[in-house]
């Protein structure tokens, strides 16, 4: 599994530990699908030329495609290298990068309401999320 060079190449990426675990994540980013040249990206400010954090949409630089978020999003694979905290298997897998609600439990062991990426361990099916950080 390739990891990536540098945070210009991610979309999205997290380096955790879950308890006795510890989860790496990323998600790189995939060429316009239109001209095919150069990475989707969010709009850049033109004051700073920093990527506006919030953005709603994603631009091609090259050709200025847009597509909204939600959809583009939809479409890539989440990369994850993992030590579960059940049972100590070390293992890796790219599954679809789509967060849905789930129910976990925070530090303090007060159940929320989290958007996460889910998936489970290879080796004992427990389920591990990924979740969005909560507050």
């Amino acid at each position: 599994m390739k990891e990536p060079d540098s945070m210009e190449e991610c979309i999205y990426f997290t380096n955790r530990n879950i308890g006795k675990g510890k989860i790496k994540a990323w998600v790189f980013k995939e060429n316009c699908p239109k001209c095919k040249k150069t990475f989707m990206g969010k709009p850049r400010d033109p004051k700073t030329g920093k990527p506006k954090i919030r953005a709603k949409e994603y631009i091609c630089p090259s050709c200025n495609y847009t597509v909204e978020k939600q959809e583009y999003e939809d479409t890539l694979t989440i990369n994850v290298q993992y030590t579960c905290p059940y049972c100590s298997n070390v293992g890796e897998l790219s599954i679809p990068f789509r967060r849905k609600r789930t129910k976990v439990t925070d530090a303090e062991g007060n159940k929320k309401t989290a958007e996460a990426v889910t998936f489970e361990c290879q080796k004992c099916s427990k389920k591990l999320f990924i979740t969005k950080k909560m507050a």
